[in-house]
C-alpha cells in the first residue's frame, strides 16, 4: 500500500521536472532575447559628416571594421580591394565597392542569413580610414553624395548613372570643378550635347576630388491678368509671348499694353521692363500683365 502511494507522489514531481527540463532546453537553443543594435550607430569617420556615414559609398582602399551583434568571432578588420570586394568569415568574397554604409551592411546581413550562420544578424560597419579615390555629385541629381571611382577610366557619363541620372528639377547645365596638374579646373557642360552624338568629346574622365554640379532648371514666373499664373519652366530661347502662352494666354480683363517684366539686375535691385514679345526671357524674371483700363 505504501510503495503505490509513493508512486503516485512522484508521478506529479517527475511530470513536473520534465516539463522544467524542456522548458531550459528551448530556452538554451533560442537564446536570450536580443536587443536591436540601431544600423548606422557607429561614429562617423574621419573627413565624414556627423550622421552621413551609412550614406558614404566604399571604395577600393576603404578600411573598414565589421562586427555582428553577440558574434565577436564575426568581426573584421580589413580594406576593401582594388575590385571592390573584401573576404569575409564564412561568406568568402562579398562585393562592397560603390555600395553605401547601410547597403553594404544589407548585404553581409543578408549572405549571413541565407547561409544559415546566422538567424537575425545585426551587421554594423564602420569606415575607419578612407582612401579610395572619390568624386562627389552634388544639385540636381536623384541620388547626390560622394561616389568612389572604382576605374581609372570613370568618366563623367557614369558618375551620373551612379547618382541616379538628372532630377527632374535639373537643368541642362553641368559643372565639373577640381584639380588638373595641380592648378584649379573647371569645365562648364552642356548636358543635351554630352548625350547627344558628339558628346564623347565632353565626356571626360573624372578624377580624385572632382565635383560635379547639377544645376536646377531656370525658372520665370508670370502672375495678374493671366490664365495660369505661376512658374514656368524657361526653356532654352524662350521668348516673352512663349512666356505668355505657356501661362494660358491673358485673360479678357488683360490687355497687353500693361505687360511688364520685372528683371534683377547685377547690382542686385529690380528693374521693370516692357520687353518685345519676341524677346528672350531670363532666370528668375517676373512677368506682370495689368488689367486693362477700358
Amino acid at each position: 500500500m505504501m510503495k503505490i502511494q509513493t508512486r503516485n507522489l512522484l508521478k506529479p514531481l517527475a511530470t513536473g521536472a520534465l516539463a522544467l527540463m524542456m522548458s531550459v532546453s528551448a530556452l538554451a537553443q533560442t537564446g536570450a532575447p536580443r536587443t536591436t543594435a540601431p544600423t548606422g550607430s557607429q561614429p562617423a569617420p574621419v573627413g565624414l559628416a556627423s550622421g552621413a556615414t551609412a550614406e558614404y559609398r566604399l571604395g577600393s582602399g576603404d578600411a573598414i571594421r565589421i562586427t555582428v551583434f553577440q558574434n565577436a568571432d564575426l568581426t573584421l578588420e580589413t580594406r576593401v580591394s582594388e575590385a571592390g570586394t573584401i573576404s569575409y568569415p564564412l561568406l568568402g568574397p562579398v562585393r562592397v565597392g560603390g555600395l553605401s554604409v547601410s547597403e553594404a551592411e544589407n548585404r553581409i546581413a543578408e549572405g549571413l542569413r541565407k547561409g544559415n550562420f546566422v538567424k537575425q544578424p545585426q551587421v554594423s560597419i564602420l569606415v575607419m580610414k578612407v582612401t579610395g579615390n572619390q568624386a562627389s555629385v552634388l544639385g540636381a541629381v536623384n541620388q547626390p553624395g560622394r561616389y568612389p571611382l572604382e576605374l581609372a577610366d570613370t568618366r563623367l557619363t557614369d558618375l551620373l548613372a551612379n547618382a541616379r541620372g538628372v532630377a527632374p528639377s535639373g537643368g541642362d547645365l553641368l559643372v565639373v570643378s577640381g584639380q588638373r596638374g595641380g592648378k584649379p579646373f573647371r569645365m562648364e557642360v552642356d548636358l543635351p550635347t554630352l548625350f547627344g552624338p558628339n558628346g564623347r568629346e565632353q565626356d571626360l574622365i573624372i578624377q580624385n576630388g572632382d565635383v560635379l554640379w547639377v544645376d536646377r532648371f531656370p525658372m520665370v514666373y508670370i502672375y495678374g491678368e493671366v490664365q495660369k499664373p505661376g512658374q514656368i519652366r524657361l526653356e532654352r530661347g524662350m521668348t516673352l509671348l512663349q512666356g505668355l502662352a505657356a501661362g494660358g494666354g491673358l485673360t479678357l480683363r488683360g490687355t497687353d499694353r500693361g505687360i511688364r517684366v520685372h528683371r534683377k539686375g547685377a547690382d542686385g535691385k529690380v528693374q521693370e521692363l516692357k520687353p518685345a514679345m519676341d524677346e528672350s526671357l531670363k532666370d528668375g524674371d517676373v512677368i506682370y500683365v495689368r488689367e486693362s483700363l477700358f
